[in-house]
């Protein structure tokens, strides 16, 4: 007999895409009686209700659920509280899943019975030219290091996923996110999951695609917010919940102290220059497995500089707030940029 499944989408003003959203999981290769549908919306003003209440009307099996708080684990625990089905699925507005992407996650929690969370690659959708430039830099290791959903490198046991579908039984033992995270919520309930004895399984033929929608802008802002508030779920969590997130707080650290000792003597600086020109050899290296266009490589160049110094400044100005002064999230951390 096939599991229930429940499927939770935080939104909000996601008009462009939230129908294609739904109609993906209604296109879905399972039985739709066994599909409930909760989008968790953060009171959005442009027709995004709407189009969710006008298919709710057509299928029983979605809902429209208010998320008054309008915070992204919020909606997500809304979602989740929601039902008692056997198998729950946490899914973005902008995604929409594989005609088989129920049934392979069924099938890897079916036959690993040590999983707790079950996940797999995402086909990135781009919508402009600075989109695709970073969406290739963040599917290229030397970006993202062993996030191996976004760079399809391995099927087995992971850290974490996108999209995961979780065991019912995973929320009854550790319980649901934190919600005073803004973000890195699903890492920490990722790292909980795997200090409580389960595990998470990454299978490539579990399939999403993901519409993008990005600058450079938002980019550095979203990624010195997720290197700030990473150190809030270590502070919480007294651990460094993975090696990976420490190397751009290197990097920065190299940038700061190396361009300040190298006015110091000539082979400080003569040392931090070979540094930085092995950066960014690298990074060129790495960029040109991405494309063969000049103006592309130093795109991708330029979005692995923005990853890496966005994320390591956020951890070093966390580590001053968190560690050093003892003080909560700043205000500016806590409004959320895409």
């Amino acid at each position: 007999m096939l599991p229930s499944i429940s499927i939770t989408i935080p939104a909000r003003n996601e008009e462009k895409y939230i129908e294609k959203c739904i109609l993906s999981i209604l296109s879905a290769d399972y039985p739709q009686e066994k599909i409930k549908v909760f989008v968790c919306d953060g009171l959005s003003t442009d027709n995004t209700r709407e189009i969710v209440s006008s298919l709710s009307n057509k299928h029983k099996n979605i809902q429209l659920i208010d998320n008054e708080k309008q915070t992204t684990p919020f909606a997500l625990n809304l979602g989740l509280k929601a039902s008692n089905c056997a198998i729950k699925i946490i899914l973005g507005a902008h995604a929409e899943i594989d005609e088989d992407f129920l049934k392979n996650n069924v099938s890897v929690l079916n036959n690993y019975p040590e999983v707790g969370c079950a996940g797999g690659i995402i086909e990135n959708v781009y919508e402009n030219e600075s989109a695709e430039t970073i969406g290739l830099a963040m599917s290229s290791v030397f970006g993202v290091g062993n996030a191996h959903f976004r760079t399809g490198s391995k099927n087995g046991f992971v850290d974490t996923v996108a999209f995961g579908a979780y065991r019912n039984e995973v929320f009854e033992k550790i319980g649901y996110f934190d919600e005073d995270l803004i973000r890195n919520q699903d890492d920490e309930f990722n790292f909980r999951l795997l200090q409580n004895g389960f595990k998470i399984y990454l299978n490539s033929n579990i399939k999403s695609k993901y519409y993008v929608r990005a600058s450079f802008r938002k980019l550095y802002k979203q990624y010195y917010q997720y290197g700030y508030w990473k150190v809030y779920v270590n502070k919480k969590h007294k651990a460094v919940t993975s090696v990976r997130q420490l190397v751009p707080l290197f990097f920065v650290l190299f940038l700061f102290l190396g361009l300040t000792l190298s006015f110091l003597h000539w082979v400080l600086g003569t040392l931090f220059s070979l540094g930085v020109l092995a950066y960014i050899g690298l990074a060129i290296v790495f960029a040109s497995q991405k494309s063969t266009s000049f103006e592309k490589i130093t795109g991708i160049a330029y979005t692995f500089f923005l990853l890496h110094f966005s994320y390591g400044l956020g951890y070093l100005v966390g580590i001053f707030d968190f560690i050093a002064l003892n003080k909560g999230p700043r205000i500016s951390s806590q409004k959320l940029t895409r």
